[in-house]
């Protein structure tokens, strides 16, 4: 059986099993359940501590699993990403008092707070910058505050909760992280079938169908303006000025593409969701 470690709390452990689940894998029903078998597409899954995920697979007691992008290079691990899974998206970002920093060759020599001392460590050794790293669990944002760093290196998403601790946002971007797969042998079976499965749905939940009518003679301007993932499909309609047409396209941004179509003088144009896919 492949062997799957997933998340068993925290921000990615909900959409990694809704995610598996779309995939058509069984989960586990009970919260408190740390192993469970799905035999039926021989996987097995084990609920671990996200930051331990990379941990067990880079040591081969797993065979792969869903973790953070931040995780996976903190970890030190030898796994390597497999594959993006297009959810758990986060930034990571240097913070100081207002003022205090301006640019990250600044930061040589001082003390910096954060939750992640490898992905950061990493970081400034290959900007050349060496900085004490002062590692905490969580709630770096206060440790300027208590006296304990200088500066901070956290996740941001709007930056609200540093700016309430009195820090401001500098320097380059250290990271930008989102879940993947992880593992260090893709050749392992089962693996090509799990990665077409979860590219499925990631491709299932950022496409849809669209099918429209449109006159013959604006086709060529609908199909140019809108070609789809490849090339649509067109089909003959009773009227024989009038074609039905069907492709896929990019879920954001649709109602705009409708829009465009319904000028060129399309008319019945209808948007479908994708349960699931293979490309």
């Amino acid at each position: 059986m492949l062997r799957i470690a997933v998340p068993n709390k925290g921000a990615l452990s909900e959409t990694a099993a809704q995610m598996l689940w779309e995939a058509g894998y069984t989960g586990r029903k009970d919260p408190r359940d740390l192993v469970v078998s799905d035999p039926a597409n021989g996987v097995e899954f084990f609920y671990l501590r996200p930051r331990d995920i990379a941990t067990y697979v880079g040591s081969g007691a797993l065979d792969v699993g869903l973790t953070g992008r931040d995780l996976l290079l903190d970890s030190g691990s030898e796994a390597h990403e497999i594959a993006a899974l297009g959810f758990g998206g986060s930034t990571f970002r240097f913070a100081a008092p207002a003022g205090a920093f301006s640019e990250l060759a600044e930061l040589e020599g001082v003390r910096i707070a954060t939750s992640y001392p490898g992905l950061v460590g990493e970081f400034l050794a290959r900007s050349g910058v060496s900085a004490t790293l002062v590692k905490l669990d969580g709630a770096v944002e206060s440790a300027v505050q208590l006296g304990v760093a200088d500066a901070v290196a956290d996740v941001v998403s709007t930056g609200s909760t540093l700016r309430k601790a009195g820090l401001e946002i500098f320097g380059p971007v250290i990271l930008e992280s989102d879940a993947v797969l992880i593992g260090t042998d893709e050749t392992i079976p089962g693996i090509a079938t799990l990665v077409r499965r979860l590219q499925g749905v990631v491709v299932a939940r950022d496409w849809v169908l669209l099918d429209y009518d449109v006159p013959v003679a604006e086709l060529e301007h609908a199909t140019a303006a809108v070609p789809g993932f490849e090339s649509p499909t067109v089909s003959p309609l009773h009227d024989p000025e009038w074609v039905a047409v069907r492709v896929m396209i990019k879920r954001k941004g649709m109602n705009r593409v409708m829009d465009d179509l319904y000028a060129l003088g399309a008319r019945a144009i209808l948007v479908s969701a994708i349960h699931a896919a293979r490309l």
